[in-house]
């Protein structure tokens, strides 16, 4: 296991949030061979966990070169490094009607 072994680079999560985001991210290199970025069952597992844990509406993004632009809702956001893979784990941010 691997867990304890991230490099956090952004948050603005708890510190509970954030280890179960670390510990889940571990777990996930441990269950599926996704260190080949050939499989999003890592990704699918970490986002399934959360929504499971913190309700619906998380979203995973897992890869070694990859950028984004997103909108999330405050306190759930983190951006980590656990071995050569980089974990963004956010729930997004509700819709306000126009």
């Amino acid at each position: 296991m691997l867990d304890g072994k991230a490099s956090i680079q952004d948050t603005d999560m708890p510190v509970k949030m954030q280890l179960q985001a670390r510990s889940c991210a571990a777990q996930a290199l441990d269950l599926f061979d996704v260190l080949d970025c050939k499989s999003i069952a890592g990704a699918t597992h970490i986002k399934k966990e959360f929504n499971m844990r913190h309700g619906p509406g998380w979203h995973c993004v897992v890869g070694s070169n990859f950028g984004c632009f997103f909108t999330h809702r405050r306190g759930t956001f983190i951006y980590f490094c656990l071995e050569t893979l980089f974990f963004l784990i956010f729930k997004a941010a509700a819709l306000t009607p126009v």
